[in-house]
């Protein structure tokens, strides 16, 4: 009886830690990690521009979401310029984005930097969003890309 009953606990646990994204329709006005509102907030692209290096830069930025992780909404894409995107992934993996989220503008608080990101992370990402395998199977360099850390995100618009 003992030997079914930890069974039947461990099943459950494992039952609930296949995370899931948050439910919601991501709002106008909902916030998601630390409060942050939209005063003085820049376009994310213009802010992109503008970085130097690869030393990370306080920021509070605007911009459209074009993706959002479709395991447990771990990251997200925000559109650039020229079909260019920042990969956007919340700090400490303290909170997590409803795919609600996706085609909303949301301002960003937090700290954005150039990085090359390797390969094995970039398929990762590809894997999450659900891409085919051929495009999976072709990602064979790493990228340069722009990354916000973000410590807070709210949907406006």
């Amino acid at each position: 009886m003992k030997k079914y009953f930890l069974s039947l606990v461990c099943m459950i646990c494992v039952a609930f830690a296949f995370a899931q994204p948050p439910s919601g329709e991501a709002n106008v006005g909902d916030v998601y990690g630390a409060k942050v509102s939209a005063k003085k907030a820049k376009p994310i692209a213009a802010v992109a521009a503008s970085l130097d290096g690869n030393e990370p830069v306080k920021a509070k930025v605007i911009g459209k979401v074009v993706d959002v992780c479709s395991k447990k909404g771990c990251w997200a894409t925000v559109e650039l310029e020229n079909g260019q995107t920042a990969m956007i992934k919340m700090k400490d993996y303290g909170f997590f984005l409803p795919t609600a989220v996706k085609g909303k503008m949301v301002v960003l608080d937090g700290e954005m930097q150039k990085v090359v990101t390797p390969v094995s992370e970039l398929k990762h990402f590809a894997e999450d969003a659900k891409k085919s395998q051929a495009e999976i199977d072709a990602i064979t360099q790493p990228k340069e890309e722009i990354s916000f850390t973000a410590k807070g995100i709210r949907v406006v618009k």
